[in-house]
């Protein structure tokens, strides 16, 4: 049974960056003590790439091997490549080319262009593919057991690019979908959908300001996941919504835990 999720709240935005990078430090060194290796699905958005950019300074930054790290993306904008509104242009801006990653593994979804990406759901289809062939047998499930998958929560409750009332809620089965008229733009892109969001052994989710706070009542308030996707963002082993106060200021306070590692 999946455990309840549970909310770690920071006074700021700035300390909400600088801990949860903490956080990331302590868990990748932990999954590559137990496993060799560990598995990351990144996000885009300010306080998810505030986040990275905090991880690349942090002091304790090289105890994480990056050269056994794996590297995925939630979703992207299907875009050209090294647009900068992908966030695969944000993330190797604020961490990427600043630690010694390999780029074997290291998984940008496809973007407008690249001879697999030629159209959005080609683009699907082959990252879906990649998420097949990384998983192993033990995961028992058509994508990798991510060690953490983070995730930014909207405004309107969306995560990764998996928006309220869309047809990509709605899957069951495949891991990556493409997504035409998004309501935030651009309108198209590719997503990871719910089934592959919980894979992960955890998923931590993001959310800074007031704008959040609705959101993030909602999402820890039981609503079904194709009005409330962020509802239906699951970690197998744990599940953190990591905000700041702002964007905590409507939960009750049970489910609130104290913001310290």
């Amino acid at each position: 049974m999946t455990p309840p999720p549970s909310a770690v709240v920071h006074p700021g935005p700035d300390l909400l960056a600088k801990a949860t990078a903490a956080r990331l430090v302590t868990l990748l060194v932990d999954a590559q003590a137990a496993r060799g290796t560990a598995a990351i699905v990144l996000t885009g958005g300010g306080i998810g790439t505030s986040v990275l950019g905090e991880l690349a300074t942090a002091p304790a930054r090289d105890a994480v091997d990056w050269r056994r790290l794996d590297v995925w993306w939630g979703d992207e904008r299907f875009l050209p490549r090294g647009d900068p509104e992908r966030n695969e242009t944000g993330a190797r801006s604020a961490l990427l080319d600043h630690v010694n990653v390999d780029p074997e593994r290291v998984h940008p979804m496809p973007a407008s262009g690249d001879r697999n990406g030629d159209d959005a759901e080609r683009g699907a289809d082959h990252y879906a593919r990649e998420l097949l062939a990384a998983a192993r047998p033990e995961d028992h499930a058509d994508a990798p057991s991510f060690d953490v998958c983070l995730l930014g929560i909207g405004p309107d409750t969306h995560v990764a690019s998996l928006f309220p009332e869309q047809p990509a809620l709605y899957e069951d089965e495949r891991t990556a979908v493409s997504v035409h008229g998004a309501p935030k733009p651009p309108p198209t892109r590719v997503t990871l959908t719910l089934p592959a969001i919980r894979c992960a052994r955890e998923v931590w989710l993001l959310a800074s300001g007031e704008s959040k706070a609705d959101a993030v009542r909602l999402a820890l308030a039981d609503a079904g996941p194709v009005q409330v996707p962020a509802a239906g963002a699951r970690g197998r082993k744990r599940t953190l919504f990591l905000v700041d106060r702002a964007a905590a200021r409507r939960l009750p306070a049970d489910l609130v835990a104290p913001g310290v590692l």
